[in-house]
């Protein structure tokens, strides 16, 4: 799968890490769909400390769990993909890049 992102990307997200999103956050499943969200119209998008080319896409969702940020881990290089995702109560991770 494909996803367009604020950073003007295109980003994919291959079997193998849907698979291991599920597998190691299996909460996340019923929210796959709002991935594509996520990275399009984001809360706020941090650089991670540990790696420059890693980037984390948070984006808060009344809907999910009574309020909690999707946080959609993605790899910037000439692949663009994401890494993993899960469920946070609050932005704490990275260099801020942008915010909405």
């Amino acid at each position: 799968m494909y996803f367009e992102s604020k950073i003007s990307r295109i980003i994919e997200l291959t079997p193998e890490r849907r698979n291991h999103i599920i597998e190691y956050h299996p909460d996340i499943a019923a929210y796959l769909s709002k991935i594509g969200e996520t990275l399009k119209s984001p809360s706020q998008i941090r650089r991670s400390r540990h790696d420059a080319e890693v980037m984390l896409f948070y984006k808060h969702f009344t809907d999910i769990k009574k309020g909690k940020y999707l946080v959609v881990v993605v790899k910037i290089n000439e692949r663009n993909f994401v890494l993993t995702c899960y469920l946070t109560d609050k932005i704490i991770t990275g260099e801020k890049f942008y915010e909405q």
